[in-house]
């Protein structure tokens, strides 16, 4: 038996579960527009270990969004994970946030894209197949009207998470099907993490970093008239 504590930071969802062999057993999740998980994380974390009665000392391991996504978001819940991992002695997880969400929808045949929104026109995105296999590589992209179109061209694609909204007005073709208000979920995470935790897929704690894809470009603050 394996309880895993699931972290998931990368976007405006700040979202904990913990899961027992791959299901969930205690759940919270706010996105209420804000990042909220500085104030949020922890009270959930023990909100959710109360409601099962465990205590830290209870979980096998800990997991964890990896990213791309929002940088203080990630090094929010990277810190407060390799933070419990160290507390408790027990093994990190990471899984791909992209990943991740690919498995929000399950599908026959076509493509999963999963999107997160990274400014303006611009997304982090890769493809999967219906077997959740990546295709293509995760990368960061100017969204326009011929995004995607070799992928389209194939058959019906799906577009989900906040960068898929951006693109609706954009990508018109017939193969193109958006799904709407989707983010990245600790839900999603807690099969892949138990998976990882019996292949003894982990991280080094004291080294792990997030993938931010990008490199944090700090915005000067106006100055005041």
């Amino acid at each position: 038996m394996a309880i895993i504590l699931n972290i998931e930071t990368a976007t405006k969802n700040c979202s904990v579960c913990l899961a027992k062999n791959g299901q969930i057993i205690a759940i919270r999740e706010l996105n209420d527009g804000n990042y909220s998980h500085a104030e949020k994380l922890h009270p959930f974390i023990q909100e959710i270990l109360k409601e099962v009665n465990l205590t830290s000392k209870d979980i096998d391991a800990v997991a964890v969004s990896k990213g791309p996504g929002s940088y203080t978001g990630l090094r929010i819940g990277v810190s407060a994970a390799k933070g419990m991992c160290f507390a408790i002695d027990k093994p990190l997880i990471s899984i791909g946030t992209l990943h991740s969400l690919a498995h929000y929808i399950s599908v026959d045949d076509g493509l999963i894209i999963p999107m997160l929104d990274a400014r303006r026109m611009e997304v982090y995105s890769a493809v999967y197949d219906s077997k959740y296999k990546e295709i293509r590589e995760i990368k960061a992209e100017i969204i326009d009207e011929n995004s995607f179109k070799e992928e389209l061209s194939q058959g019906k694609v799906y577009f989900l998470g906040d960068g898929a909204l951006k693109c609706k007005d954009i990508i018109l073709h017939e193969n193109a099907i958006f799904i709407e208000d989707k983010f990245p979920s600790s839900k999603e995470m807690a099969v892949l993490s138990f998976d990882k935790y019996q292949k003894s897929d982990t991280e080094d704690v004291a080294y792990f970093e997030p993938f931010y894809l990008k490199d944090f470009i700090a915005i000067p603050e106006k100055k005041k008239v």
